[in-house]
């Protein structure tokens, strides 16, 4: 397989079937309080692992007390998420420019959704229209994340835009598996723990 950039700079052989740019929902098999209901953007999945951040976490921490420059680009509701449970106190920004798909410098994920890096100035991403910021990231070793496919832990599924910026993210997974047109959909009324069925 050829190498490929991936959008963290990390160069790795792809792997087939790769989740990166699409999103991880968890299936109601998964037991993991870290990821019960979760929805997530992968930024990158190849041979020597994968990398991810939830989507559907927020703590209620306004993210211009911690970086106030940003404030002007914040999509509602303006507060910090929890990316998954790897390095929570690393900060990492999720942006979306509308033209970026001839800049080499921007690595899309989706639809012109890449990351943004926190240590420059907002001034240099002038089309710059929504940032998310999350702590922390979800993280899988080589093979991991396969052997949690095979196992049916989550559903790989294709985003939209307005899933990484939701304005309602407490009920994003019920929208992402809501709007299915396979039997993934089936899934909307499981019931939340099994065991009470």
């Amino acid at each position: 397989m050829a190498d490929e950039r991936s959008t963290t700079g990390r160069t790795g052989p792809a792997v087939e079937g790769s989740t990166a740019g699409r999103l991880l929902v968890a299936t109601p098999i998964l037991r993991d309080p870290n990821f019960h209901r979760t929805v997530l953007l992968m930024l990158e999945h190849h041979e020597e692992g994968a990398l991810g951040i939830v989507l559907n976490r927020m703590v209620d921490q306004p993210v211009v007390d911690l970086l106030p420059a940003w404030g002007p680009f914040l999509a509602a509701p303006g507060r910090v998420f929890v990316g998954g449970p790897v390095q929570p106190e690393t900060a990492i920004g999720i942006g979306y420019r509308p033209d970026s798909t001839s800049d080499p410098t921007w690595p899309s994920v989706l639809d012109g959704v890449g990351l943004v890096d926190l240590g420059k100035e907002p001034e240099e991403f002038p089309d710059l229209e929504r940032l998310r910021v999350f702590a922390g990231y979800a993280g899988w070793g080589p093979g991991q994340l396969e052997f949690e496919l095979a196992a049916g832990s989550w559903f790989v599924l294709d985003g939209h835009l307005g899933d990484v910026f939701t304005p309602k993210p407490e009920s994003l997974w019920e929208e992402v598996v809501g709007r299915q047109r396979s039997r993934v959909r089936l899934y909307l009324h499981h019931p939340v723990d099994p065991r009470m069925n």
